[in-house]
This record gives structure tokens, sequence and C-alpha cells, in this order.
């Protein structure tokens, strides 16, 4: 199974996918976003993600309880206040898409309305993203089915049954799902890492990881249980603040992170238990059967004049015991491995 972005295919058995997650930490400055798109290529990020989204595609501009967060890392925010300080500007999008091409780096958004989906169909993004409170906004699905485009999507807030539904509208080759935990910062022992390839077992789909912990240990254990992609918010100073800022690395952390991630993909290898060229080296220096004091033909084999030592070249030490009392053909020096054609009477079974 595939994921394809343009030209590139994202293999199961290939190099996972790292999304930098732009959101909102450009802090409503363009030259900050452009900055984050030149760090997210230097530091080995595969993409980078945009949201597209006026508040008024978001929600209502109401003052109702309804409307407002009462708990966490947006406490009494209203939502349409919220969603507009974090907004990437719709203006800003072809600039930006132009940008990351040509710094050689993929980019690509998560629309929040059909009318976002117009927008970025324009400037011919790639794939689209599917946000996790978005699983059941069913005619933003539709839409984004209609352009045949590869979708990511994240189940923070999905049952199984929201998950089936929302990708019933795709093929499901050009799909892969993220598992998501929706808390800002997410605790760790909310985040459920097994439940992620049960994702893929289930739909028969790519999976992967939209992380929002602090620090790198979860997509890096995600990465080695079989994550395709993982997406990570990330931010030029978290110092400076931000909507995002509070679960979003700073460039030196993505770029450890990536370093990370890379030498656990270079470590898992294959699905095989044959030996490396390494380990076919180290096996010359296991153990075999040597003579550890001279012996004149005719004499026989004793515990005191061969043992089993490191140093391959001898005969396996499974015959050890059966080889006690043989006689040896040919005088033999100290330190020469014992190999069975140089014994009288071997017994059938060492043969």
């Amino acid at each position: 199974m595939k994921f394809k972005i343009n030209e590139l295919e994202i293999d199961i058995n290939s190099k996972p996918y790292l999304i930098a997650e732009i959101s909102a930490n450009h802090n409503g400055s363009i030259s900050n976003a452009i900055k984050l798109i030149n760090m997210a290529k230097q530091n080995g990020a595969n993409a980078v993600k945009l949201q597209t989204y006026t508040p008024d595609m978001m929600t209502i501009k109401e003052n109702k309880i309804k409307f407002k967060i009462r708990k966490g890392l947006w406490k009494n925010y209203n939502l349409w206040d919220l969603y507009n300080l974090g907004q990437t500007p719709l203006s800003w999008h072809k600039r930006l898409f132009n940008h990351a091409k040509s710094k050689g780096i993929k980019i690509f958004s998560t629309p929040f309305s059909e009318d976002a989906i117009k927008i970025l169909e324009k400037i011919n993004c790639p794939a689209y993203k599917i946000a996790s409170p978005e699983i059941n906004h069913i005619p933003l699905i539709e839409k984004i089915a209609k352009t045949n485009k590869p979708v990511i999507i994240s189940t923070g807030i999905a049952k199984l049954n929201d998950i089936e539904l929302a990708i019933s509208y795709f093929d499901r080759k050009n799909v892969t799902l993220l598992k998501c935990t929706s808390a800002y910062p997410a605790p760790y022992d909310e985040i459920n890492l097994r439940a992620m390839p049960t994702l893929g077992d289930i739909f028969g789909v790519e999976f992967g990881i939209s992380d929002h912990t602090i620090g790198s240990a979860v997509p890096i254990a995600a990465v080695a249980m079989g994550a395709s992609i993982i997406e990570k918010h990330f931010i030029l100073d978290p110092v400076g603040g931000g909507v995002d800022a509070d679960f979003s690395m700073s460039s030196v952390e993505f770029k450890d992170m990536v370093t990370s991630i890379r030498l656990v993909e270079r470590a898992l290898g294959k699905k095989d238990f044959s030996l490396t060229e390494a380990s076919k080296k180290a096996r010359l220096r296991s153990r075999s059967i040597y003579f550890c004091e001279s012996v004149s033909a005719g004499d026989t084999l004793t515990r005191n004049n061969m043992r089993v030592v490191r140093g391959g070249a001898g005969v396996h030490s499974k015959y050890f015991n059966q080889l006690l009392g043989c006689k040896v053909k040919s005088d033999t020096k100290m330190g020469d491995p014992l190999i069975l054609s140089n014994v009288f009477d071997v017994p059938d079974f060492c043969k």
C-alpha cells in the first residue's frame, strides 16, 4: 500500500513522511510563515501543512456559552475570536504555496469549509487533511472526495462508525488515518499508541499519528510501531508565545526529532532473521571445539586436550560429549581447530 503526494510515494516499508504543521504559529505574520517553511525544509520535514479557514467558516460570531471554551489551553476564549486570532489569511495561501515549491518542500492544507477547498483547488493543493473535529462534516468530506486527491484523516474525536462513514467516500488506497488525541498539550496516558496500528488493521489503510504531546518520544515510538506519517506542530520560538505555542516544537527540537526518527527507521530493518554482514563476521568468532594441548596420532580425545572456545573454525560444540574417547588420526598442535576428518571412529550421528 502506498500514499502519494505529488510525485512522492510513501510505502509502509519506506521512510515515514514527516509533516511540519504551521497552524497558527506564524502569529499573524506572513514573514514568520515563510521562515517556518524555510525551517521545515532545513530541518528535514517532507512537507509543511497549513490550515485554511476564516472564523466565519468555522463558527458563528456569538457570545453564548456554547460558543465559549471553558477549560484547557484556550479557556475563556470565544470560538470566533480564537479562530480569528489563529487563521492563516486566505490572501497568503498562493504566495506560501509558491514559496514552498521554490524551496523544494511539499505543501498542502486542512480546509474547514467547502469554500476553502475551492480556494485550495485554484492553487493546486496536492492533498488534503481532515481535522479531527471535521470528521462528522460530511459536506466537507464529500467535496474533498470529489477532488480524487490523497487524504489524511485525523481521528481525535472519532468513534469507529465515524471513521467508517468518512472513509466510505474515498478510495482506501488514497487514505491515511492518523491516531490523534484532541487535547492541547496531550497527556501521555491518553495517547494510546497501541490503537494506531489497529486503525490500519481494521480499515485496511496506511496509519500514522498527529501528535500534540510535549517532546518527541511519541512520534519516535510511533515510527517504531509502523507509522507511515508523522505530523507535529512547530514554531520559530515557543518563548515568543502564540495560539499553539504550548504544544509546538522549536526548530531545534524538530531537527532532533527528525534525526532520531531517521535512526529508528534505519534500525527497524526487515521482517526476517537473516544475519547481517556484521553478524556473519562475528559468527566466525563463535564457540567451537579446539585442541587445548598438543596431541599425537592415536591419542584419545579427553576433557583435558579439547575445549569449547571462541574461534569458529572447529566442529560444533554439540558433538563434544560424543567425541570423548575417540582417537586422533595425526599429530595436532594446541590451538588447532578440531575437525571430524582428523578423528578415528567418529560416531555416525556426528557426521
